[in-house]
């Protein structure tokens, strides 16, 4: 198999405008066929152009309309005489494996059944994952949610046991702030002292006790 350029965005054009099957094309872009059916359900390269290999000279149209024609026909990339050129020499990403990539919905999910103070944010960072699968996996839309069982991401060997026991510990300490300040609050507007409003003074009003006294009642009746 030659190794050709762009291979996800190949793969999503080969989706895209092509019959031919996820195993095909998987073949010939050097990708797994579980990331090609992710890239036909819109879990994978969502935001990737599709890339024509007709157009950047990387496979003949003969080729296409065998593997077309032929489900078990393996298309044979054209060399490009560019591809020395657009190669870059810097060091090679830290490639996962495939077959450990497909463990991340696993860690996912026991992160979402055992510890939900872990943010979306602090799950993809240290998985290496987006928001958009983790929340496909909660919400079971994921294309694969039939076959994820929570497992504990030690035991995948996708992170260490430290870094797992710090993240969640930090975690746990935010949500406890959290609760606190958000209690804290609660009781104070539940135990404020309601004062109550002083009567209004009026200099005017006297009390009457009685009739006001007379002449007669102060001297006596006069025969």
């Amino acid at each position: 198999m030659t190794e050709i350029l762009m291979p996800k965005a190949t793969a999503v054009w080969l989706v895209d405008n092509t019959s031919l099957t996820f195993e095909q094309i998987a073949d010939f872009c050097g990708l797994h066929p579980l990331e090609v059916r992710g890239i036909a359900d819109g879990d994978v390269a969502r935001d990737i152009r599709g890339a024509d290999p007709l157009v950047n000279g990387q496979l003949t149209r003969e080729e296409l309309d065998k593997a077309q024609a032929d489900d078990s026909y393996r298309m044979q990339a054209v060399v490009s005489r560019h591809a020395e050129l657009l190669k870059s020499h810097k060091p090679a990403p830290k490639y996962t494996p495939v077959s450990r990539r497909q463990d991340r919905p696993d860690a996912i999910a026991w992160f979402v059944r055992n510890h939900p103070e872990v943010t979306d944010a602090q799950i993809a960072k240290l998985l290496g994952t987006t928001k958009s699968t983790i929340e496909s996996v909660r919400n079971r839309t994921h294309w694969n949610s039939a076959n994820i069982k929570p497992v504990d991401p030690v035991t995948l060997g996708l992170v260490g046991q430290l870094a797992l026991d710090e993240l969640v510990k930090k975690a746990a300490d935010k949500k406890a702030k959290d609760d606190a300040k958000k209690g804290g609050a609660t009781l104070q507007a539940v135990d404020a002292p309601v004062e109550e409003a002083e009567p209004e003074f009026v200099p005017e009003a006297r009390e009457r006790r009685g009739a006001e006294p007379t002449a007669e009642s102060v001297f006596g009746k006069k025969d």
